[in-house]
């Protein structure tokens, strides 16, 4: 598949691995399949600290995410689940959630989600977005987290 991807076709992680293994990427983004029970693909964004964006492909949606903290460090969740919900919308193309990881630990997330038969280009402007508004929530909400 390449960046004409057709509305006949959707991507399979290996297929998505491949073409944006070998698009012309920003260099700013290193790229890792995870084999195992949900193959995933671990994007490190350098430019944004190394932050890793997990993409999943999943029937007929691709999600990509980015953990932001656990929930451990929020000073009052209360407060900012409310901000969260009156101010998510600053953050274009993306979306905020209190995920449980399989350890049992909580975590705020931002993740956003695309048809598994969108355009290379358009999963590659998730990608960078989404980097782009984990860094922007962390800021926006800084002063809900401990030191």
């Amino acid at each position: 598949m390449t960046l004409s991807n057709s509305a006949n076709n959707v991507w399979t992680m290996q297929s998505l691995y491949e073409a944006l293994a070998t698009e012309s990427l920003s260099s700013d983004m290193e790229l890792n399949l995870v084999d195992g029970t949900d193959p995933c693909l671990e994007i490190s964004m350098t430019e944004y600290g190394d932050l890793p964006i997990y993409l999943t492909v999943a029937g007929e949606q691709i999600v990509a995410d980015a953990v932001l903290w656990p929930l451990s460090v929020v000073k009052d969740p209360v407060a900012l689940n409310d901000e969260v919900l009156r101010t998510h919308k600053l953050f274009p193309l993306s979306t905020i959630s209190l995920d449980r990881f399989p350890d049992g630990s909580e975590y705020y997330t931002i993740f956003g989600a695309l048809s598994s038969a969108s355009l290379l280009s358009n999963i590659i402007q998730e990608i960078e977005t989404l980097a782009a508004n984990a860094i922007k929530a962390t800021e926006a909400y800084a002063s809900h987290l401990s030191a």
